[in-house]
């Protein structure tokens, strides 16, 4: 059965879980989670992600991410590629590391944002690694005890978090962490584990309450939402697929953009990859980064490797594009 494309749509929240192949530990110690870590916090500072839950599990990993500069993709791989590579060698193993690929669902962010919080959070205490909420408070490899000041992680949004329950941070802490322990009562909570019409509808009896009032929702194992939500996502990622494959029949590519772009600016093309501070230089990298990567689809390492610059400067380069197209009204067409 062939895979589904995967949902990029910047500034929607994803719950991403990867699991280790043949589900062994991708995580042996402290040095291994802490090496993690460590990459996840450079990229997401490469890619303005943002990550607001996150717990590491011995054989696998939940995280709770906004992607903005850059798509989900190019994040999970900068962590998961580099990681695997430092495992195998530290370890001194070949192969896979993951089973297949990682799982991404796109989330109804006012329904499921603190119910995936929570869902996260409390992983280790469902598989017995910790004893109750005093021990999860001090756990070091969940962003829960982030939220609750015990530990630093400048990285995780923990304002953008704690802001739904209070502007007061001691209150917020107080109301966040009863809510956490309201949910020790929940089990396992396996309508949170993926998308789809059940998990969407609350389970079987949900889908069957939807056929018996004769309600019509469109389902997606790629997204957690309601039949309203689902259809949304669904339209415009129709939508943009459309207008890329229309611009690409019109015979737009990287290297006509940089004609059109390098003739607004008037700047040659040859000047691209110089690293002056001209702002017509700057101007026309930003809207050919960002033509190329949102119309198009040209990821990244393509349009770093032809302007010349890094991943992290391509990032900034299509957040300035994004926003001079924007105010200047002008779009590729």
């Amino acid at each position: 059965m062939p895979r589904h494309r995967r949902l990029n749509l910047s500034g929607a929240v994803y719950h991403v879980i990867t699991r280790g192949i043949e589900r062994r530990d991708i995580f042996l110690d402290s040095l291994d989670y802490n090496q993690f870590l460590s990459r996840m916090a450079q990229a997401l500072e490469d890619t303005q992600c943002k990550c607001y839950a996150w717990a590491l599990m011995p054989n696998h990993l939940h995280l709770l991410l906004r992607p903005l500069g850059k798509s989900l993709s190019e994040f999970m791989r900068k962590i998961l590629t580099g990681y695997a590579i430092y495992f195998n060698r530290r370890h001194q193993r070949a192969g896979y590391l993951y089973q297949n690929r990682y799982k991404s669902v796109l989330c109804e962010e006012e329904v499921y944002f603190l119910e995936l919080v929570r869902y996260i959070h409390l992983n280790p205490v469902r598989a017995n690694l910790v004893r109750g909420m005093t021990a999860l408070d001090v756990y070091p490899w969940t962003g829960h005890a982030v939220l609750m000041g015990n530990q630093e992680k400048l990285w995780q949004n923990s304002e953008e978090v704690l802001s739904r329950f209070s502007r007061k941070r001691y209150a917020a802490r107080l109301s966040y962490h009863q809510y956490i322990e309201d949910g020790l009562a929940m089990g396992e909570r396996n309508d949170l584990m993926g998308g789809g019409l059940r998990r969407s509808a609350g389970g079987w009896t949900g889908v069957s309450d939807l056929r018996k009032n004769k309600e019509y929702w469109r389902g997606d194992d790629r997204i957690l939402g309601n039949g309203q939500f689902v259809e949304g996502i669904l339209k415009a990622t129709e939508e943009q697929m459309e207008r890329r494959e229309a611009l690409i029949r019109k015979g737009w590519n990287l290297e006509k953009i940089v004609e059109k772009v390098c003739s607004m600016f008037d700047v040659k093309a040859e000047e691209l990859k110089n690293k002056g501070r001209s702002n017509a230089l700057s101007k026309a990298k930003g809207l050919i980064s960002y033509w190329g990567y949102h119309d198009l689809g040209i990821n990244g390492r393509e349009l770093a490797q032809f302007l010349g610059m890094s991943r992290a400067a391509i990032s900034k380069a299509i957040k300035r594009g994004e926003e001079y197209s924007k105010s200047e009204s002008i779009i590729l067409n």
